[in-house]
This record gives structure tokens, C-alpha cells and sequence, in this order.
């Protein structure tokens, strides 16, 4: 079989054309991805009646005894196992004691302050819930141990803090669905927060 040099001759341009091209082209590596989370449903319970608060909690959460060395009492936390999310809960008996409610108030405002360091915002908003109750709500942005923070109170007999925590090492970023997820389900405890009569 003859092939005609004209033939070898365009070949051979578009081989080495072809390769040129190639050459001069920029690869970059694919950036590194975030693993996917699973969302429960958001499916709500009771608290057990022998706290002396009530409020809704998902029913894909475990109640756990809170295990800090300060612990007192009526303290709780609210685990959720597929984020390694928990929620810590706080409660105090204010007895009618203005001065105990404005160190219980200014503890909770140093804690979330203490998050300055690391924090790219702190957004805070002063609220009334559906109950009646005060709210004190504290968003925080950036790479801080907790994203979202906050108090209840009834100003005269009832004190409720609590906070987000991730038990992971895992940076913000590829949390932000859970995060997001989870200041949903703290905005139903919030909305649905309300005082037993007997305590």
C-alpha cells in the first residue's frame, strides 16, 4: 500500500499539534471534599415531667445526664449521635431573686464572649418566645467549639441556659448543613420552652 507524503505530512501536524496543545494546558488538582451528612428527620418528643421545664426535642436525640464536674441537678444534655452534636443544658431556680438573674445573665454573656478570640461575629438578638418567655440568642461565626448559644428566662422564678456543641474536629466549613440544621432544632426547644408549675 503507497501512502502519499501529503498524507505522512498532515499526520504528523496534527500529531504533533495535538501535543502541543496538551502541553500547554493547566491541571489542577480537584479540590478536597466534604464528607456527606445525614439529616434526621426533624421529629419532636417531650421532656420527661420530672424536669422542672418542658420543651420538644428530636425524637432521633438521646437525654443524657449532664457529666461536667459543676453538674447540678436538673442539668441536661441533648446528644444527636449522627452529627455528633450535643446540646448542654443548664437550669437554675431564681426564687424571686433579681441578683441572682443578673449574675446567671452576665455569666452567659461571658461565656459567649469568651468565643471573641476565634469568633468573625457574634449575633445577638433579645426575643419573646410563643410562651411569653425572654430569649437571649447568640449566633457565632467562624472557628469556635460553639455556633450557637442561648437563655430563657421568666425574669422571676425560672433560668435556662444552654449550647451547641460538636464533638469533632471536623472545621466549620464542612459542618455548615449540620450547623444550620441544629439552630433549627434549638429554635424549636426555644419556641417550645415552658416552666412546670411545681419545681
Amino acid at each position: 500500500m503507497i501512502v502519499s507524503r501529503t498524507f505522512i505530512k498532515g499526520l504528523g501536524c496534527c500529531i504533533l499539534s495535538l501535543f502541543l496543545f496538551s502541553c500547554e494546558r493547566d491541571f489542577l488538582p480537584k479540590p478536597l471534599g466534604y464528607n456527606r451528612i445525614e439529616l434526621p428527620a426533624q421529629e419532636y418528643q417531650p421532656l420527661p415531667d420530672s424536669l422542672p421545664y418542658s420543651f420538644e426535642y428530636s425524637k432521633h436525640a438521646t437525654l443524657l445526664k449532664d457529666t461536667s464536674w459543676i453538674r447540678e441537678r436538673f442539668w441536661i444534655e441533648i446528644y444527636y449521635p449522627t452529627l455528633k452534636a450535643d446540646v448542654h443544658i443548664t437550669y437554675k431556680k431564681l426564687n424571686g431573686k433579681d441578683q441572682l438573674l443578673k449574675e446567671l445573665l452576665n455569666d452567659a454573656y461571658v461565656l459567649t464572649a469568651k468565643h471573641q478570640i476565634k469568633a468573625s461575629a457574634i449575633d445577638e438578638v433579645i426575643t419573646r418566645t410563643p410562651k411569653g418567655h425572654t430569649a437571649v440568642i447568640a449566633e457565632l461565626e467562624g472557628e469556635v467549639p460553639s455556633q450557637f448559644q442561648f437563655t430563657i428566662t421568666d425574669s422571676t422564678e425560672n433560668f435556662l441556659r444552654g449550647a451547641l456543641y460538636f464533638n469533632t474536629k471536623v472545621n466549620n466549613d464542612s459542618l455548615e448543613p449540620a450547623i444550620e440544621f441544629m439552630k433549627k432544632e434549638i429554635m424549636h426547644m426555644i419556641n417550645t420552652a415552658d416552666w412546670k408549675t411545681k419545681n
